[in-house]
């Protein structure tokens, strides 16, 4: 299978697990002269350019976008229509305008559409999907999802403060699918409305905070931004409240921040106990060997982009749910424009005889 990659900062991480998974990069682009230097080390014999419209002419399978997040809609319906399937980082759109030609580009393709939303396929999701599904939890009434950095002020005016970047221009309610399609995900549900709230008004784009009404009647919030307190590197924690029991990810360092932690009360069960666990997930083996924790949710989606172009399998993320998730923090934008009232979410939900509701993690191997 040969793909190309757009966007190397991101790119040549991705182009060397392209290569792990049996995907060859023959082509990379990027504005920056160096990043092409790099990927003429990491990538010998590959197409390198500046420009990723010259990538539109060559024999391709699939392009992996990972170019500006506030850019990956215009390339993937230009791919799209030449028949060439698509993995795009976050965000899938910047407004309804986009996600609506962006659906209407995939839903009209040969090709596919998959959105490489790693965070729905870590560890520590696969696990609450697996307690979710198996009917341990109730209704799912409340679940949150933080995605959160503790990071020196110093560090974060690095980050987000140059408008020249796009981490510098975007809201501070967009970065928000790795929570939001998490959410998705583990409800089976799609956004209806949200209001976001500024963590604190003297610092506006340091951390938000969103909540998501979402379909099923549930509700969900999601904190974003720059945090102190959290124990380890992947920066996740989700917790799932149902009418019977509790699942929530670990706050922990090391393994257990991959870890979760499932309560249920007394009164659901036959003996009348209280019973608390807390559950790991077994590792991700590729070629026999395990693949580190942080990069589990990587390898799926890489895995599962493969098999949706070679086999025919359904894209584990695909558009609709892409673009909604994207969406929400469009609307949490809006909301904070307008003083934390309730924005409305497109519905680009499928008719309910059309293609299935948002991906599943499914359950941990």
């Amino acid at each position: 299978m040969r793909v190309a990659v757009i966007g190397l900062r991101m790119g040549l991480y991705l182009a060397g697990w392209c290569r792990r998974v049996g995907m060859e990069a023959v082509a990379a682009c990027d504005r920056e002269a160096e990043r092409l230097e790099a990927a003429r080390e990491e990538l010998p014999g590959a197409v390198l350019t500046d420009r990723w419209e010259d990538l539109l002419e060559l024999p391709l399978d699939g392009v992996v976008l990972a170019n500006d997040f506030d850019a990956h809609a215009p390339l993937a319906i230009a791919f799209l229509e030449r028949g060439v399937h698509v993995l795009s980082e976050c965000a899938a759109c910047v407004d309804e305008e986009e996600g609506r030609r962006l659906i209407e580009a995939a839903e009209r393709s040969t090709a596919t559409y998959s959105f490489a939303e790693n965070y729905v396929l870590h560890p520590h999701v696969r696990l609450l999907r697996q307690a979710i599904g198996a009917g341990e939890l109730g209704r799912v009434d409340l679940i949150e999802a933080d995605y959160l950095h503790g990071m020196s002020p110093q560090d974060v005016e690095a980050l987000i403060g140059d408008p020249g970047s796009w981490r510098g221009r975007i809201s501070a309610t967009a970065y928000c699918t790795h929570t939001v399609s998490p959410v998705l995900a583990l409800t089976d549900a799609w956004p209806v409305e949200v209001s976001a709230f500024r963590a604190h008004e003297a610092d506006p784009a340091r951390a938000v905070v969103m909540t998501v009404r979402l379909s099923t009647g549930a509700l969900a919030v999601t904190r974003h931004g720059f945090l102190q307190g959290e124990p380890d590197s992947h920066w996740s924690w989700l917790s799932v409240r149902g009418t019977r029991a509790l699942a929530e990810s670990v706050r922990a360092s090391g393994e257990r921040s991959w870890s979760v932690r499932v309560r249920a009360e007394g009164w659901t069960r036959d003996d009348g106990v209280a019973h608390e666990e807390e559950r790991a997930a077994p590792p991700l083996t590729l070629d026999g060997q395990p693949v580190e924790r942080r990069a589990e949710g990587t390898v799926r989606v890489l895995q599962g982009f493969r098999a949706t172009v070679e086999r025919g399998e359904p894209p584990l993320v695909p558009v609709r749910p892409a673009v909604a998730a994207s969406l929400v923090g469009v609307a949490g934008a809006e909301s904070l424009k307008n003083g934390s009232r309730p924005i409305p979410v497109p519905d680009f939900s499928p008719a309910p005889s059309a293609s299935p509701s948002p991906a599943s993690p499914g359950s941990p191997e």
